[in-house]
This record gives structure tokens, C-alpha cells and sequence, in this order.
């Protein structure tokens, strides 16, 4: 009898697959079982379509993927599942063999973090821009029931991780927005003085170097899924949520 992948295994082929910009390859599943488990497996071929109920936003930083994919959750009844929030819990579900540029980055200060690299290292050395932990985002979609639809939103959405996966072109998006657009929408969420930038030794310094740093990703994000022919939205300072909501349900052919 044939030996089928670990769920992490074929995560980790899809990965190798699809190897362009920033990718990185997920090893196989490092985890332990217990005598008596029975450790869920599936066949390569078949991933696309055990995903096909599954939406996709990505997108550069403040360019609205969260607010947009809560309201197609809650307009048609969907399971939202945003790869900010399972960030802590999937850095301790890796080894630092696994993600080293993920381990190096939680034993740096916060100055070695955002004020003494340059925004250009601090783009090529981030873990989750390098793919890192994306198997497990594919471990948790497939632990999910297949009703409802279920609707993924983050920066860690790569154009060339997220397309192998695709059932159907339009079930995926990426935000891309302008400078001013980013600026703006960092500004109104920020309270001065607090978040991480807070407990830097310059936070002005910190702050200009991830907007920089974030400002590139949009650009590379942007050269990516123009080779790869992906759907993308240009989302700038004259548009309202409204209507970026539309335009992602047209882009989803909803």
C-alpha cells in the first residue's frame, strides 16, 4: 500500500512547487504522534479541490483586507479566518530548523527589529515574506469543515504560495495599496506613543522604516502577481470601503 503525504508534506510540495520570489519551503511534519493516533493524510492531487470552497484576500499592509473580508463573512454567512490573529500561535508550532528567519527575528531587541536594519534587509529577512509558516495555514484550512465557505485574509497570502492552490482564478485577490492610502490608514488606527514602534529607542526611525519596508512589499507583491496573471485591486485614497467591497465581490464573481 501506497504511503500518502502528511497534511505538512503536501504542504511542503506545494511550496517547493511554486518556489519563485521570497519562497520558502515548509520540511516535513516534525510532530510526534502518540501510540494510537491516526494522523490525517491526503493526496496531492486532490489539495485544489479540497480547498475549492476557500476565498483568498492578500495584499500589502493597510490596504483594507480585514475590514473587506468581514463583510463578505458577514454578508453571506462565511467562516472568516485571518492569518494575523494564528501569527503567535503558529511561531510556536515551528522549530527554528523549520523557520529560521522567524527565530532569529524573536531573538532580536526592538531595535534590531525596526531601527537598526535597513528597510531592504528588513523586507529580504521577514519570515512570514519569506513563506514561512504558510503550511500551516494550509493544515489549519483542511482541519476545517468544508460548509461554509470560508474566506482567508492577510499579508502572508503569497501570490506564488496561494495560486497551486486555486480551484478557480477568481477565488483570489490581492489589495494593493498606494503610499497615501497606507499612510492614511495607519494613521487612524495608530494612538501615538503605543505599539511596537512605542518601544523602540527612535519609534520616528521605526516608523519610517516599516513604511518603507511595507511599501516594497506592494511592489513586489504587485510585480508577482502581474507575472503570474492573479486578480489584483489598486485601492487609493478615493475609494470607500463601499466600494472596494464591491469590487472584490465582482472580483470573486459573487
Amino acid at each position: 500500500m501506497p504511503r500518502w503525504p502528511t497534511l505538512r508534506q503536501l504542504a511542503s510540495f506545494f511550496l517547493t512547487a511554486s518556489t519563485m520570489m521570497l519562497a520558502f519551503v515548509v520540511p516535513s511534519d516534525r510532530r510526534r504522534m502518540q501510540p494510537g493516533q491516526n494522523e490525517e493524510v491526503v493526496d496531492a492531487a486532490e489539495l485544489s479541490a479540497r480547498l475549492r470552497h476557500v476565498y483568498w484576500i492578500g495584499g500589502g499592509s493597510g490596504a483594507g483586507k480585514s475590514t473587506i473580508a468581514r463583510r463578505l463573512a458577514d454578508r453571506y454567512g462565511w467562516r472568516l479566518y485571518a492569518t494575523d490573529g494564528v501569527m503567535r500561535d503558529h511561531a510556536g508550532r515551528t522549530t527554528a530548523e523549520e523557520a529560521p528567519f522567524l527565530h532569529e527575528f524573536i531573538a532580536m531587541d526592538m531595535d534590531e527589529r525596526w531601527v537598526n536594519r535597513s528597510p531592504g534587509i528588513m523586507l529580504e529577512t521577514f519570515h512570514w515574506f519569506r513563506g514561512e509558516g504558510f503550511g500551516l495555514i494550509i493544515e489549519d484550512l483542511l482541519r476545517l469543515p468544508q460548509e461554509p465557505c470560508v474566506i482567508v485574509e492577510g499579508f502572508r497570502l503569497l501570490p506564488h504560495l496561494v495560486k497551486p492552490l486555486l480551484a478557480a482564478p477568481e477565488h483570489a485577490v490581492w489589495l494593493l495599496p498606494t503610499p497615501d492610502f497606507r499612510q492614511a490608514a495607519i494613521q487612524s488606527r495608530a494612538t501615538p506613543g503605543e505599539g511596537f514602534v512605542g518601544k523602540t529607542s527612535d519609534p520616528a526611525k521605526a516608523g519610517r522604516n516599516i513604511a518603507e519596508r511595507d511599501c516594497m512589499f506592494t511592489r513586489h507583491l504587485q510585480e508577482e502577481t502581474e507575472r503570474l496573471r492573479l486578480r489584483t485591486i489598486q485601492v487609493d485614497t478615493t475609494m470607500t470601503e463601499e466600494e472596494l467591497g464591491e469590487q472584490v465581490t465582482t472580483a470573486f464573481g459573487l
